[in-house]
């Protein structure tokens, strides 16, 4: 869990409208690499820890009997219910809680996955939970954008979106230091998942990079939906001062690209994988 923050209901507040359009997807295949990895056969449980609106645990659906997504946020929930719903995904179902909540009564899995999520938990006691729920030989599945990937030799044939300027209006109306919720992040969100795991007790490390290689075409619309589904600008953080912050926010948009179109390659999907020790025979 991030130093000197505590979590709050609010995290995620009014960002599942914005998540489906605004987030970019993770790379094309990932759920085939880690079927092929993992060598899954339909059988088993999968647990994704903090679904938000499904966007992993839908298309892994289909390598499992049954996929359990938790999340505390209802509205995310409710929109993963919808999302299944529209790609005929009939074996997951959804369970409002947090990681902390573990076992939850919710049995055991083959797999585990968290998608950009594990940061925000108690990461030792969710992990030494999460070893007791894994069946023997199963996986501890870490998901995230690969970080510093090489870079591009080709143009992208549109203006990138100004992040960096994006980044620079959210502290001018929220304050310098990131928000999370009702609280902010001094010192970032915690990382060396390595470390917390072989605490736990996890073995069997292996990494897997999946390359995207696509460059995306972005309207100012699905920019302002990325600012408004994160947990550092959600919609609640600007309060009274919400449309005010839009207004600004697309006229950044707008001296960047006067048509408001955009471009930016997909990211890499890093895949880390640990698993439970087998019994002892």
């Amino acid at each position: 869990m991030p130093d000197g923050w505590e979590w709050d209901p609010t995290l995620f507040q009014g960002c599942a409208a914005y998540y489906e359009r605004g987030r970019l997807p993770y790379a094309p295949g990932f759920a085939e690499t880690l079927a092929a990895t993992l060598g899954l056969d339909g059988r088993g449980r999968l647990l994704d820890v903090g679904c938000g609106p499904g966007t992993v645990i839908l298309p892994l659906a289909r390598f499992f009997t049954e996929a359990v997504g938790i999340d505390p946020d209802e509205d995310m929930l409710a929109e993963a219910e919808r999302q299944a719903g529209r790609r005929g995904v009939t074996n997951a179902r959804w369970v409002a809680a947090r990681a902390e909540d573990l076992p939850a009564g919710l049995g055991t899995f083959r797999v585990v996955v968290f998608a950009q999520s594990f940061h925000w938990t108690d990461r030792d006691r969710v992990a030494a939970t999460v070893l007791d729920m894994l069946e023997p030989g199963g996986a501890f599945v870490h998901m995230s954008d690969l970080e510093n990937p090489p870079a591009e030799p080709a143009p992208l044939p549109l203006p990138a979106p100004p992040y960096a300027r994006i980044g620079d209006l959210v502290r001018r109306y929220l304050g310098p230091v990131r928000r999370a919720g009702q609280g902010t992040l001094v010192n970032g969100t915690p990382d060396r998942e390595d470390l917390v795991l072989a605490r736990a007790g996890f073995e069997n490390f292996e990494r897997h990079a999946v390359a995207s290689g696509a460059v995306a075409d972005r309207t100012a619309d699905d920019i302002v939906a990325w600012v408004f589904s994160r947990s550092d600008s959600a919609p609640h953080l600007f309060g009274e001062r919400l449309e005010d912050f839009e207004r600004d926010l697309r006229a950044v948009l707008r001296q960047t690209s006067p048509d408001n179109r955009f471009a930016e390659r997909l990211p890499a999907t890093e895949i880390m994988i640990w698993h439970k020790p087998h019994a002892e025979p």
